[in-house]
């Protein structure tokens, strides 16, 4: 196989010895091959070994091109964190599909959306979730295949209304003879990712071969992974091309542990067990970590290197981590570039500075991934100057950003234009080219006309001891137009006033950024962690609203 355009130079080589597509199935063609008496996966006790994973793929591989699965058509997947998700990777792509992983915590009518727009001609369902798809059992199209679990077996009646076949009766249609490669194109895609949807119906993030490839060597080389390297699985595989990791772990040949759930005992109890060296996570995974190991006095026994992204982590959770034996790396990224397209790359010289100072500095996020790009805009497209203080949009372009949005041209053109991509983060620029957001855009409060950065609040109020969470956001107003709300959840046992929130507040921020509002009480999140300050927000709102007895645009 050839590119499509063969260099003209004198001698070249014709027949193309020196072009191989760009794809990471080829990270397990080299991982079966060679490592393939190494342990894979670990999985509830269970290990298996690159050979018996390499296996597993072709078997899911075969058991699709049996089943009639078109070319590059769809396959959904709901699924926890389990072997079976991880191998999909893999095979629906050597099948020649688009594996199209779902978030198990949507409701059945954006699980049926996701399932019929991607056009999915499957849809393999982990079975404590099959009791989903029963309220939009005649709208969903696909054949269901159900992932048994006999630690949380389905209603029988459940099965035979909507189940198909079981994986297991599925995988018997294949076999594991090996297929080959079946890319021929670079930018076909591999996976379809459906973003949150928190402000319409969730858009299909069209991820290329490529992409996925070079996204997951930047991985590896970022975090210093390798064949002796243990990564947990504490973030959902469903979540943002699981940040690149399904693929990078397989390139270097490291072991997956993969876990039902994110519990902080059953964590810590497997970094140390599994003698784990990498985990990915949103903030709250590791504010529950370093609670539960405070808790019972508990510290690492080796460095595990933490990727935390999908909110800005506060000075205090950074600040414990370090003190537990950990290493925490900041990454920044949304689901339109695989999940990380930046990291803020630590300087030697930090290591001299106070763990207050360093920090501060490791909640920036920092520079783009080796080969890729990411600058500020101000409203014109020119840079913003690297003054630490002129807020404007962080845009992103290298190969792993996404194609589009699928089957939406529109959203595609105002997200995607003049060669980059939109992030809709507002940020700014320090001095040393070091790019630190202050908000999203839609998340700047505006009150009495000044611009309060919501997220520069939030890692004050972390500050207070006994805060587990903070969403901090803007509810209306009719003389200042927003004030700053504050709602925090407490740590267990925790006790705190709004009294002491506002004082502590006016010793550290301006007087027009210190919150007006404190509330005590659960803060709503995405299954990844990731606050949903909108509903807070549209919450406020609709009170507003019955309150002046007037209709206000929220």
């Amino acid at each position: 196989m050839v590119p499509r355009k063969v260099p003209d130079y004198p001698g070249v080589d014709q027949s193309g010895s020196w072009y191989s597509v760009l794809t990471p199935l080829t990270f397990l063609e080299r991982s079966g091959r060679y490592f393939k008496d190494k342990v894979a996966v670990v999985y509830r006790g269970e290990r298996k070994s690159y050979g018996e994973f390499r296996d597993e793929v072709f078997r899911q591989a075969n058991a699709l091109k049996n089943s009639a699965l078109s070319k590059e058509g769809k396959v959904s997947f709901i699924s926890r964190n389990r072997p079976e998700f991880l191998a999909s990777f893999f095979g629906v792509p050597w099948a020649g599909g688009v594996l199209v992983p779902i978030n198990f915590r949507l409701s059945p009518k954006e699980i049926s959306y996701i399932i019929n727009h991607s056009e999915s001609e499957f849809v393999v369902v982990d079975e404590p979730f099959l009791d989903q798809l029963r309220p939009v059992k005649d709208e969903v199209k696909a054949k269901i295949v159900l992932l048994e679990d006999e630690s949380s077996p389905s209603k029988e009646e459940i099965r035979k209304e909507l189940v198909w076949k079981t994986y297991a009766e599925f995988l018997k249609e294949g076999s594991p003879t090996p297929l080959p490669i079946p890319v021929e194109d670079e930018y076909s895609m591999i996976t379809l990712y459906y973003t949150s949807g928190t402000t319409g119906l969730p858009k299909g993030v069209m991820h290329h071969h490529r992409g996925a490839f070079l996204n997951a060597m930047g991985e590896a080389l970022e975090h210093q992974m390798d064949l002796n390297s243990v990564y947990l699985w504490t973030l959902p595989m469903f979540h943002a091309a699981g940040w690149g990791f399904p693929w990078a772990t397989v390139a270097v040949g490291a072991t997956n542990v993969c876990l039902d759930k994110v519990d902080p005992t059953v964590v810590h109890k497997l970094i140390e067990e599994e003698g784990v060296t990498h985990m990915s996570g949103a903030p709250t995974v590791y504010v529950n970590l370093v609670d539960y190991m405070k808790r019972n006095n508990l510290k690492f026994s080796r460095r595990v290197h933490m990727l935390i992204a999908g909110a800005a982590p506060a000075p205090a959770t950074l600040r414990a981590v370090q003190e537990l034996g950990g290493y925490m790396c900041h990454v920044y990224g949304l689901t339109e570039t695989y999940g990380p397209h930046s990291i803020c790359e630590w300087r030697k010289e930090w290591d001299l500075l106070s763990l207050e100072e360093q920090a501060k500095l490791k909640a920036r996020q920092g520079v783009p991934y080796v080969g890729f790009e990411m600058d500020v805009f101000d409203s014109e497209d020119r840079p913003v100057p690297w003054d630490g203080k002129t807020i404007g949009e962080v845009v992103m372009r290298g190969h792993n950003v996404a194609l589009g949005y699928y089957k939406n041209p529109e959203k595609t053109a105002e997200s995607f234009r003049n060669g980059w991509f939109r992030s809709g983060d507002a940020a700014v620029v320090h001095p040393d080219g070091y790019v630190e957001v202050v908000d999203r855009f839609k998340d700047l409060i505006n009150t009495g006309g000044e611009k309060v950065s919501s997220i520069m609040v939030e890692k004050t109020l972390m500050e207070l001891p006994g805060v587990k969470a903070v969403a901090v956001y803007g509810t209306p107003d009719e003389k200042w137009g927003e004030v700053v709300t504050a709602r925090i959840e407490l740590m267990e046992g925790a006790e705190l006033t709004a009294e002491e929130v506002i004082k502590f507040c006016k010793e550290k921020l301006a007087h027009f950024e210190c919150p007006k509002i404190v509330e005590f009480g659960p803060i709503p999140t995405t299954a990844t962690g990731k606050m949903q300050k909108y509903i807070l927000r549209n919450e406020a709102w609709r009170k507003f609203r019955e309150s002046v007895g007037k209709g206000v645009n929220s």
